[in-house]
């Protein structure tokens, strides 16, 4: 059994999805606190071959809330609108825009503020045009393991689990030791992403952006390559 943990991320780069592809459960991880500055609210797209953050607004709360309390704002509606125009007027001429338009259209309509919720359900809905059958699980329903911090955390899902092998992207190397996960029957491995360029804008190839760039530039086929361009470590 092969598990991968991550917390929620608004529409992610491909070593995200490459990682849910390469287990056998996924769990979400939204049962921690929010941290400003990270991917679960914002993500990259390129505008004019430059990369452009996008951000969605979270309702003021406590900063110490854990993620799957927090909520989007009540402009999101409205930011929704705004993000739809700036895909179309960036990707309108990219040879996949009509199916992944409609694509983040039905994403942004559902009808959801919690945001673990509603990323969970972008995840969703993204796996299922990418062709991706990996079960979702968010650590929130599951577990009452509030007491636990880091690796320990991490050990103690997998072991819920019944995880023989744990999947972690490669910055999770300063954080896990593969020897105090084998030491508890555990293989740990990290998820390196291989080169992702593609051919269209090849020219200005910017690493590491949002899924929504390389699923309006590439189709599913390609797309199924690249999921299994990595190397685990």
């Amino acid at each position: 059994m092969k598990i991968g943990i991550m917390q929620p991320y608004l529409f992610p780069y491909i070593g995200y999805f490459q990682l849910i592809k390469a287990v056998d459960k996924f769990v979400i991880h939204d049962d921690i606190q929010y941290i400003k500055g990270g991917w679960i609210n914002r993500n990259r797209i390129q505008i004019n071959h430059k990369e452009h953050l996008f951000t969605f607004s979270l309702k003021r709360d406590s900063s110490l809330k854990n993620i799957n309390t927090r909520l989007f704002s009540d402009q999101f509606t409205k930011e929704s609108a705004n993000f739809l125009r700036i895909v179309q007027n960036t990707y309108k001429k990219s040879p996949f825009f009509i199916y992944i338009y409609d694509l983040l259209s039905k994403i942004l309509a559902y009808k959801e503020l919690n945001i673990s919720l509603f990323i969970t359900n972008s995840l969703k809905l993204i796996c299922n045009y990418l062709e991706i059958k990996t079960p979702f699980y968010l650590s929130s329903k599951l577990y009452k393991n509030n007491q636990l911090k880091g690796q320990d955390r991490v050990m103690n899902i997998c072991q819920t689990l019944d995880a023989e092998v744990y999947i972690n992207p490669i910055g999770g190397k300063i954080l896990y030791s593969k020897e105090i996960f084998k030491e508890n029957n555990i293989s740990l491995f990290f998820l390196q992403t291989k080169d992702m360029s593609f051919e269209f804008k090849k020219e200005c190839y910017i690493p590491n952006l949002s899924i929504i760039d390389v699923m309006m530039f590439n189709s599913i086929i390609k797309i199924k390559k690249m999921l299994d361009s990595y190397e685990l470590i």
